[in-house]
């Protein structure tokens, strides 16, 4: 039998951050529709960590945009801008 994992709610998404910049990830949105943990390195240091709190909030997958949206509303994103290329 397998085990459906919990979803994270949205208004646990202030206390995932936090969770998430206290393991040493500097965790930031990318642009409107993507966000990241951190650095390859950032990652790789806080695994451990970071495999305990994705146990402890569940798949947070669902609120994707939401997190985003958290992210830019504290400061924590970088606008990606594609240049046109010159014809």
């Amino acid at each position: 039998m397998v085990e459906s994992k919990r979803e994270m709610s949205a208004t646990e998404i202030p206390s995932f951050v936090a969770e998430v910049i206290a393991a040493g990830c500097d965790i930031n949105a990318v642009g409107h529709d993507m966000y990241v943990l951190g650095s390859v390195d950032e990652q790789e240091e806080a695994k451990e960590e970071l495999r305990r709190i994705g146990e402890r909030y569940g798949d947070r997958a669902p609120l994707k945009f939401e997190i985003i949206a958290y992210l830019r509303s504290i400061g924590r994103f970088v606008d990606v801008r594609w240049h046109e290329t010159l014809q």
